[in-house]
C-alpha cells in the first residue's frame, strides 16, 4: 500500500483533492490531502513543510502530489522524511534556493501563458473562468465556493531551502489544456529543471476536479512502476 500524500496549491485547500482521494482508497491505497494555512501571513513554506512532514508521521511508503504552488512545498518535505517518489501535477517546480515569487519571471511563465493564449484564440487578460474553471462541472464549483481561501504573501515570499532533489522516482504531470501552465511551457521547464519529459493528461490546471479518474489511475500506476 502506497500512502499519497496530496498537497494543494494556492489557496492551500485539501478539498481540491477530494474527488481523486476516494479513487486512490478504492485501488488500496492511503490517501492523505493536507490543509495548509494559505491565508495566514506568518505561514510560510517551511510551515507548510511542518505541516506536510507532521501529516506523514511514520509512515514509509510515501508519494508526494504536489500540484501549482505546492511544487514548492515537495522538496522540502522531501529533505526531511524519506519518500519513495513525487509527482508534480500542473506543477511550479523550483530551484534551490528560488522563490515563488521570482519563478514567474525565471521560468517565462507570463510570457508562455500569453503566447498560448494569442496562439490559440483565448483572452490574454487573466480571469477565474478561461484560466482555471472553463472545465470543472457546475456541481463541483457549487461545493468548493466556501473552500478556497486567498494566498498569503509569506509562501511567494519564502525561499525554498533545499540543496537538491533526492533520487527518487519523480515525474511531471501536464494537463493537456492547462492555460494557465500550458503543456508546452512545463515541458520546457522539467526539462530544463530536472531533466524529465511530462507526461500529459486530460483537464486543465485544476485537472483533480475536472478529470479525477485519469488522474488518480497514472497515480496508482506510478505507484506500482516505481
Amino acid at each position: 500500500m502506497t500512502t499519497f500524500v496530496l498537497i494543494p496549491g494556492a489557496g492551500g485547500s485539501a478539498w481540491y483533492w477530494h474527488r481523486v482521494a476516494p479513487l486512490l482508497r478504492q485501488a488500496g491505497h492511503e490517501a492523505i490531502p493536507v490543509d495548509l494555512p494559505a491565508d495566514d501571513e506568518s505561514a510560510g513554506l517551511p510551515e507548510y513543510a511542518r505541516l506536510v512532514t507532521d501529516a506523514i508521521g511514520g509512515r514509509d511508503d510515501v508519494m508526494l502530489v504536489p500540484m501549482s504552488l505546492g511544487g514548492f512545498t515537495a522538496p522540502l518535505v522531501a529533505s526531511a522524511v524519506p519518500v519513495r517518489g513525487i509527482v508534480f501535477v500542473n506543477a511550479m517546480i523550483p530551484l534551490p534556493g528560488e522563490t515563488a515569487g521570482a519563478w514567474w519571471d525565471n521560468t517565462g511563465s507570463s510570457a508562455a501563458r500569453i503566447a498560448a493564449a494569442e496562439a490559440k484564440g483565448y483572452a490574454t487578460e487573466f480571469d477565474l473562468d478561461t484560466y482555471f474553471l472553463r472545465d470543472v462541472p457546475a456541481d463541483v464549483l457549487a461545493g468548493g465556493e466556501q473552500q478556497q481561501r486567498n494566498e498569503a504573501d509569506a509562501a511567494f515570499e519564502s525561499v525554498c531551502d533545499f540543496a537538491s532533489w533526492p533520487p527518487v522516482l519523480m515525474r511531471v504531470v501536464a494537463g493537456a489544456d492547462d492555460r494557465f501552465f500550458p503543456a508546452e511551457f512545463q515541458r520546457r521547464v522539467a526539462r530544463e529543471r530536472l531533466g524529465l519529459d511530462t507526461d500529459e493528461l486530460s483537464g486543465g490546471h485544476l485537472m483533480a476536479l475536472a478529470h479525477p479518474e485519469p488522474l488518480a489511475g497514472y497515480l496508482v500506476a506510478a505507484a506500482a512502476d516505481s
